[in-house]
């Protein structure tokens, strides 16, 4: 806390869960009703004005201001356990404002360069070639000069694990050497990526507050619209919160959505599903583009919109009265 001039903000106590080996913080109340009100942490850099969240330290701030008004309890292990925790969040929230994508579910490319194609296991990377580097070439055109075909779900793992390995360069060099020596054979991804590499916090029983995010989460925006969520990729998004209110775009990196622009965009999709020259549903996304814009000139419609959207989202195949926000974060696991 004082490394981060926090340490008059926090309330610091036994545990109230392992009182006789454990500390717990948290905002203290008076904070956390000025900055964080009803656990929404979107605004917090902007009403948190007088703590100077600005410079080089305003995401790694903005990161322990918001996990100390967690609605659930974040256990670690140590104090350096936290610590690291902290820098993967901010390694993940910076390369993901700083990925720009093509977007594509039927194909994908990676550098070759970086990446050598496997018929059976996908894109794997070569040797000698760094994990953190051929991510970072697979999703930043300013090394190569051009973007790259991925689907939203396999740019986020993709992001994660150089979250991972950057820390692990830092901390733990065996743990990077083990996680490269997979990537050589096959990069983690879909269920063993899940269960690696990241956990959830929060559950449809108990969840996480609609407005409530620390940047690096790793989060699902559900599409409710049985029809159009039939087009691939299209069946939510995969997105990271940035902080400062805004999530990542990885097709539109300078374009960063704010939650209200997110949930507009999901909801219209309904009505850029349309049966394209071969038969097949498809997204018109020009329409979708138009369909936001005129929501938004009226304040009635765009209410109306956001009433539906916000609201928690059905289980997998249920469409009936849920709206798009997941009742939980993903977050990176520790590396040690």
């Amino acid at each position: 806390m004082q490394r981060f001039d926090l340490q008059d903000l926090a309330l610091i106590s036994p545990s109230a869960h392992k009182a006789d080996v454990g500390l717990e913080a948290r905002l203290q109340d008076r904070y956390f009703d000025r900055w964080c009100p009803g656990f929404d942490t979107l605004q917090v850099r902007t009403l948190a004005h007088d703590l100077g969240l600005s410079g080089e330290q305003t995401l790694a701030r903005e990161v322990v201001l918001t996990m100390l008004a967690a609605p659930v309890p974040m256990t670690f292990k140590s104090v350096a356990q936290l610590e690291s925790h902290i820098r993967v969040r901010v390694n993940i929230a910076r390369a993901a404002a700083k990925t720009s994508l093509a977007f594509n579910t039927e194909a994908a490319e990676r550098p070759s360069e970086y990446w050598q194609g496997d018929a059976e296991k996908g894109f794997v990377i070569r040797q000698g070639v760094s994990l953190e580097n051929a991510i970072i070439a697979a999703t930043q055109p300013e090394v190569t000069g051009r973007q790259y075909e991925f689907s939203c779900y396999r740019a986020a793992e993709y992001l994660v694990l150089l979250g991972l390995a950057q820390e692990a360069k830092l901390v733990n060099p065996t743990y990077l050497n083990e996680l490269e020596a997979q990537c050589r054979l096959a990069v983690p991804r879909s269920d063993p990526f899940h269960t690696t590499y990241v956990y959830e916090y929060g559950t449809p029983e108990n969840p996480i507050p609609m407005r409530y995010y620390v940047p690096g989460d790793r989060l699902w925006f559900k599409n409710p619209d049985d029809r159009s969520s039939d087009v691939k990729g299209f069946e939510g998004s995969w997105v990271f919160y940035l902080g400062g209110g805004l999530f990542s775009n990885f097709w539109r990196r300078d374009q960063p959505f704010d939650l209200a622009s997110k949930c507009l965009e999901i909801y219209h999709w309904r009505d850029g599903a349309c049966v394209n020259s071969s038969g097949k549903l498809s997204m018109d996304e020009s329409i979708v583009e138009q369909q936001v814009a005129l929501t938004r000139q009226s304040p009635d419609q765009l209410n109306l919109v956001m009433s539906k959207m916000m609201a928690y989202r059905d289980p997998a195949g249920v469409y009936a009265n849920g709206g798009c926000i997941d009742s939980t974060r993903e977050i990176p696991r520790a590396l040690f």
